[in-house]
């Protein structure tokens, strides 16, 4: 019995790099469609109906920015931007408006495909009503339902703003958060200037559950974008 491949739309107007993606992803067993501007993307995506597009953000006549913003108005679709543009601001930019990953160019395959695999386990577990009750990665758990986060199976207390801060990126684990989307979660609208609230707070959140916070292996930072929390497995 045949598995149908999974499907990614690249949005991509360098003819030379959508043919090795196009190469490179089949390989792997993806099936691929290539759309040269955000137009014909929005098109493409619209009819295919993917998995999970990559997207550049220097399209001609309509940027990759816009491209993201038409999509999120009705879709939740895994977006990773692939982008020459390395700026901070450009990357805070992309993942504010709705991207869920950020590559820039030049890119190793082997790290597209691992970014890739991470979009769509996370797309599979919100299709599945999300993060169930009982959220356990490597030696850490945490109890939804009561509200209780164990390592080691010691119980760990955290402060409400911890906790808030600690599910909203186990909610999008294997995703980058940036600050704004971490401070309009966790504290609220009128706080999204306030960057420094997340840095302290995520430097509490590892001494409590980073066996050595200063290398830590579930809340790592993305220099001047935001956090992740790490999808490290069992």
């Amino acid at each position: 019995m045949n598995t149908a491949k999974q499907v990614i739309v690249i949005i991509e107007d360098d003819p030379q790099i959508g043919r090795f993606l196009r190469t490179s992803l089949c390989a792997h067993g993806f099936q691929l469609f290539i759309a040269e501007t955000g137009e014909r993307g929005l098109l493409e995506i619209s009819m295919r109906k993917p998995d999970l597009v990559v997207l550049d953000l220097g399209l001609p006549q309509m940027d990759g920015i816009t491209v993201i913003s038409k999509v999120r108005e009705w879709s939740n679709l895994p977006i990773i931007v692939l982008s020459a543009r390395s700026q901070e601001s450009d990357k805070v930019l992309a993942l504010d408006t709705g991207a869920d990953d950020y590559l820039t160019k030049p890119f190793s395959i082997g790290e597209l495909l691992a970014r890739i695999r991470v979009s769509l386990r996370h797309s599979a577990q919100v299709a599945g009503d999300g993060v169930g009750a009982l959220f356990c990665s490597g030696d850490l758990r945490v109890d939804l339902s009561r509200r209780s986060v164990h390592v080691n199976d010691k119980e760990i207390h955290l402060t409400p703003i911890e906790y808030r801060l600690l599910t909203v990126l186990i909610r999008n684990f294997g995703k980058v958060v940036t600050h704004r989307q971490l401070l309009l979660h966790v504290w609220g609208p009128t706080y999204v200037e306030h960057a420094h609230y997340v840095r302290i707070y995520m430097g509490q959140l590892r001494q409590k559950l980073e066996m050595d916070p200063a290398h830590p292996r579930y809340l790592l930072t993305e220099a001047g974008i935001g956090y992740r929390f790490a999808d490290i497995g069992l």
